[in-house]
């Protein structure tokens, strides 16, 4: 607002030079203060509608819409109360030689886009040919996101990646694996990653949980608590002193880590902290069906798909294997007979394996009591034998001296097998089975795994169930009726946040049309000033493929706010044509005239922002909305002002001009703002 306002009053300077500030000011500050204003609100209005975003994405958005609509409103009032005045108390009265430099850079521009702009005005075939060629552009720029796998493409990611200090490492070993089995395999992992240069310190967890996380809570870690599961929490060395993002290193880290993992029969997942809402994981399939069984084996088809599937990497599910369990029933008449009570079995099995607390050492060193534990060896925990073979001495019989007799634990109990218990899920109270999974390779983004993995689902349908129901947004609702998968993880966060905001999108665009009905009073003039919005696409699209970075939410967020800005250049454009019109210029010379005197503002705004854009162009999760900002204004600036000239030319041509292009006499009219 403040380059608007001070470049008009430099403009009026120098064409009259003799009047004093006291004059110009007021008058160069009227004329581009209803076109400012207006301007203004139409970027307010593209913005604000994403604070409503709604879910888990709705306190990470509503911050950067409502800090930049405040920013703006603050702005505008800034360049109509200070920046006049230091206009005033700062600039000096322009020379001759002053006004000659101006007027020669006013006249290159002036000649530059009379040879532009002429040929167009000219002739309706160029003006198809200037259509034509800017649809061709804007089609091209959005097959960029067809071809993702190519040099060229552009890949769509609802997440960016961020730069944290940290990843983790989860370890599942088969059901009934041993605890000290997953310590093994704790440590040889903890060894490797200890010899790599990036990582600082790490910390193992077997059987028991780590602490609590945002991430660890939404995707239920804290119920990591059997013997057969381990995690690994790797703190990294601060991002000045590696070269590589988080992102980076764990991706180089995680087939080597698997291949440890497969040697002790493991599977691995490398769990990184994710920049947005957390989810269960980038990839996963929900299976509903009407009978347990039938749902567990369409989960193991499902999740033979994912691995069927090349670059699916951290493939999981909330099935668990068959593992041996032993019941040791008392033989409550034979513990009876020989006067051992049920207890004291009970107490001995469990001194033997998870040891007994038989006393306490006292010592003036502990701060805290020192048991003194009974517990059989670790190598003979092993099994049930060295367990059985444990004695018991039986009661003495009434009226008799002596002892009791010894009699091992194997003619107390019975020994029952079967197999472990598995955990049953519900969702909604419908009982549910989950398939995780992440994406990885070249691509890198879930939404393709996702696509790449469908293809193999009807493979994986159940013989004679019918056809394998697939739903997208929500679950379906007869879970007895079908067998039916449901896609989640991050495609769910992608959906809700790209729903909100392509409706935000909408809303603004709504609001800009009627904020420039209400200025220019007419319904056919903001479609000529809105038309330049998709030109950004030519810039934002080629821009990421050129930087070779993927199209996140960040980079929509950019998007959204560059119709304002556009929409911002349109309207300095189309009101100087207005107001030059009405004060007795001819049509075509008025079009020509409003690229070249407002190409300046345009320009030094538009740098502005793409200045204050390469700020955070290396940042993990902003880069996005940079590359959006910067080769978005860079192109549709360039592009808006040969376009709203020739458009509004065409739109309005025969309003002012006859068809072989002599001017009609003038109508008198009164300037909008």
């Amino acid at each position: 607002d403040a380059i608007v306002v001070v470049e008009n009053i430099h403009r009026h300077q120098q064409l009259t030079p003799d009047a004093p500030l006291r004059e110009i000011i007021p008058r160069a500050v009227d004329e581009v203060g209803g076109p400012t204003i207006l301007a203004t609100l139409t970027v307010i209005a593209a913005l604000l509608p994403m604070a409503f975003v709604s879910g888990l994405m709705g306190p990470y958005m509503s911050p950067i819409p409502i800090n930049s609509s405040l920013g703006m409103a603050i702005s505008l009032a800034i360049a109509f109360t200070v920046t006049p005045w230091l206009a005033l108390k700062l600039m000096k009265p322009h020379g001759a030689t002053a006004q000659a430099g101006h007027g020669g850079m006013g006249a290159k521009l002036q000649s530059a886009f009379t040879g532009l702009l002429t040929p167009f005005l000219q002739s309706a075939r160029r003006r198809w040919l200037l259509l034509a060629g800017i649809l061709g552009a804007l089609l091209l720029s959005a097959g960029l996101t067809l071809v993702p796998s190519s040099f060229v493409g552009v890949v769509l990611k609802m997440l960016p990646f961020d730069n944290k200090s940290e990843f983790q490492v989860l370890v599942e070993m088969p059901a009934g694996t041993p605890l000290e089995d997953t310590a093994a395999t704790l440590h040889e992992l903890g060894a490797f990653l200890a010899q790599q240069p990036e990582v600082q310190d790490l910390q193992g967890y077997a059987g028991t949980a780590s602490p609590i996380t945002f991430n660890g809570l939404v995707r239920q870690y804290y119920l990591r608590a059997e013997a057969e599961q381990g995690d690994l929490q790797v703190n990294l060395v601060h991002k000045k002193q590696r070269k590589e993002q988080s992102h980076a290193i764990a991706q180089r880290l995680r087939p080597a880590l698997e291949d440890i993992a497969r040697r002790h029969g493991a599977r691995l997942k490398v769990v990184e902290v994710p920049p947005g809402p957390p989810v269960m994981s980038p990839l996963v399939a929900e299976i509903y069906g009407p009978d347990e069984a039938g749902r567990q084996q369409l989960a193991a088809r499902v999740t033979q798909a994912f691995r069927d599937t090349p670059d699916i990497t951290a493939i999981d599910s909330s099935l668990k294997e068959d593992a041996p369990r032993a019941w040791l029933r008392v033989r409550r008449q034979r513990a009876e007979s020989l006067g051992i009570p049920v207890a004291a079995i009970a107490q001995t099995v469990q001194g033997a394996l998870s040891g007994a607390d038989a006393a306490w050492l006292h010592d003036a060193q502990s701060k805290y009591p020192v048991p003194v534990r009974l517990q059989l060896p670790r190598e003979q925990q092993i099994g049930l034998d060295a367990l059985l073979a444990l004695p018991m001495r039986a009661a003495v019989p009434a009226g008799t001296s002596g002892s009791g007799q010894l009699v091992p634990l194997s003619e107390l109990v019975r020994v029952e097998r079967g197999v472990i218990d598995k955990p049953l899920y519900t969702k909604d109270l419908a009982p549910v089975s989950y398939v995780y999974g992440d994406m990885g390779g070249q691509l890198d983004s879930p939404l393709y795994g996702l696509f790449a993995i469908r293809p193999r689902l009807e493979a994986a349908a159940l013989e004679g169930t019918g056809e394998l129901g697939e739903y997208w947004i929500r679950q379906p609702q007869e879970t007895l009726r079908q067998y039916a998968l449901k896609w989640d993880g991050e495609w769910q966060i992608t959906y809700e946040t790209f729903r909100d905001m392509g409706a935000a999108y909408g809303v603004g665009l709504i609001l800009i049309y009627l904020l420039v009905v209400a200025q220019f009073r007419s319904y056919s003039t903001p479609l000529v000033i809105m038309a330049p919005i998709p030109l950004t696409l030519i810039g934002v699209m080629p821009g990421h493929a050129l930087l070779g970075a993927q199209f996140t939410a960040t980079s929509m967020i950019g998007m959204i706010a560059l119709a304002g800005i556009i929409v911002r250049n349109s309207i300095l454009l189309v009101d100087f044509i207005e107001l030059q019109v009405a004060q007795g210029m001819m049509f075509r010379d008025a079009v020509v005239q409003s690229a070249a005197v407002r190409a300046q503002p345009i320009a030094l705004t538009g740098l502005a922002a793409m200045i204050g854009a390469f700020f955070i162009l290396d940042d993990p999760i902003f880069n996005g909305l940079a590359i959006a900002l910067i080769f978005g204004i860079l192109v549709s600036t360039l592009l808006t002002l040969v376009v709203i000239p020739v458009l509004y030319y065409a739109f309005f041509r025969k309003r002012h001009e006859a068809d072989d292009g002599a001017p009609l006499p003038p109508v008198p009219a009164t300037p909008s703002h």
